[in-house]
């Protein structure tokens, strides 16, 4: 008789513990025992990254109705389908973006360009324009019923009209109070329940025409705004004064106020980049983004104050991280032209754009991201993915690959020449510098240009 022995083992460790769950492997952690462990991950690594740009399709889809640019766009306040668009045209859209249709249409809301936007509460919308008016909108009825695409016509009438002296350039509402601001050649701010101005916040200096005003989403007595004579200034409308004022090197053409952090401010400026600053320090920028070969027109912050977008000169679109200046998303059509107002969806999952072209655009924040449900094992899957190209993209090809965009020739090709006059004035300051008297000049940080003047 022969006595045999056998390795035994439960069942219940080699299958799922639940329907759904991914299958359990058994892994022997021993390096000795695998010595192409790091092998296979960094190829599972390259994979990842391969798979993540061969699945970057981020167009979504395109919303018409305006037939031309598309200049502003407001996001409705606790609604993740709800944006407003205004238009050079004159035409004013509230869209629906889940069912991608035109919940309100007023085709000549203002004579001249639409050139402000904003939501007063859920059923009321606020627009101004050129025609020195702003418009007071009723927007509950158009919601509540069951419209068909064309929505209703321009013969909406306003439900109040609050007449100005010069033409309006912004608009935004008070978080709370029924009060809102205006940017004409002065900030003024206005109270719905009556027709004239309640005060004007104007720097005692200041001969500049203010391009956008926003109030502050925290503190909101705080308002800033950024003017044509390279200008931002901080208000406060309780003392109805300006308080801070900065002058920079370029104007700027687009502010947005963190979501997440009271103090951060984003510029978006003539001089192609954007600069956050925080309004506790207005000496230096916090950060600067660097990817725009033209005038950055327009920018926003994720809701969860993770991410933020830009619209530029350029014709492209790019989504960056915060903090980090470089490598962004860059996104881009053949059709579309130049982007004049960027923002995000509430839930920060879509990004919609507004162009010269008169289309609105919803692109994915994530590129690759899949839409439609995801089960627990392509989630984890996902999760596994990241995890690796987190790991590895300090390597050279899982670094490359993950990087690699494709870009329009003509913003390539701009790109190669600022990238070479960079270098050119690199290589002037450093030989003024070399034959000049030590001591004499000094090299000076990038983030110390942007500044020209703090103003109190």
């Amino acid at each position: 008789m022969v006595k045999i022995s056998v390795l035994q083992h439960a069942p219940a460790a080699h299958l799922p513990q639940r329907p759904g769950d991914p299958t359990p492997t058994s892994r022997n952690l021993d390096p000795l025992m695998h010595p192409f462990a790091r092998a296979r991950e960094r190829m599972r690594a390259l994979n990842a990254a391969k798979m993540e740009r061969m699945f970057a399709k981020p167009f979504v889809a395109g919303l018409e109705g305006h037939v031309d640019a598309v200049e502003t766009m407001a996001r409705k306040p606790e609604s993740l389908d709800m944006v407003a668009s205004g238009s050079w045209d004159g035409g004013l859209i509230l869209h629906d973006i889940s069912r991608r249709t035109r919940v309100l249409h007023v085709d000549g809301a203002h004579q001249g360009k639409v050139s402000g936007v904003c939501f007063a509460d859920s059923d009321r919308l606020l627009s101004c324009g050129v025609d020195r008016n702003v418009k007071l909108w009723n927007i509950r009825s158009s919601s509540d019923d069951d419209q068909n695409e064309a929505g209703p016509s321009s013969g909406q009438k306003p439900l109040s009209v609050f007449p100005g002296k010069t033409a309006f350039n912004s608009i935004d509402h008070h978080r709370s109070d029924p009060l809102f601001a205006t940017a004409s050649n002065i900030v003024q701010v206005w109270d719905e329940t009556k027709s004239a101005p309640i005060s004007n916040l104007t720097f005692p200096t200041s001969t500049e025409t203010i391009s956008a005003v926003r109030f502050n989403l925290s503190e909101s007595s705080v308002l800033a705004s950024i003017g044509s004579d390279r200008t931002f200034t901080l208000y406060d409308i309780r003392t109805g004064k300006a308080e801070r004022r900065v002058v920079m090197q370029m104007r700027s053409n687009s502010l947005a106020w963190s979501p997440t952090f009271p103090t951060l401010l984003l510029l978006a400026s003539e001089d192609h980049n954007l600069y956050t600053f925080d309004i506790r320090a207005l000496k230096t920028p916090s950060q600067i983004y660097k990817a725009h070969v033209a005038a950055v027109m327009s920018c926003d912050w994720s809701p969860t104050g993770t991410e933020l977008v830009s619209g530029g000169w350029d014709r492209t679109i790019r989504i960056w991280k915060e903090g980090v200046g470089t490598a962004p998303e860059v996104y881009h059509t053949k059709r579309m032209q130049r982007v004049t107002s960027t923002i995000y969806t509430a839930d920060a999952r879509y990004v919609l754009s507004g162009s010269d072209d008169g289309n609105v655009r919803i692109w994915k924040a994530h590129a690759s991201e899949k839409l439609g449900i995801v089960t627990a094992r392509e989630r984890a899957a996902i999760e596994y993915r990241d995890t690796l190209k987190e790991r590895w993209k300090m390597d050279a090809q899982v670094g490359k690959v993950s990087r690699s965009r494709h870009i329009p020739k003509p913003v390539y090709k701009a790109a190669q020449l600022k990238r070479t006059m960079l270098e050119a004035r690199q290589v002037k300051e450093e030989r003024r510098r070399k034959h000049t008297r030590a001591g004499e000049t000094k090299p000076k940080a990038e983030r110390k240009k942007v500044v020209v003047a703090e103003q109190t």
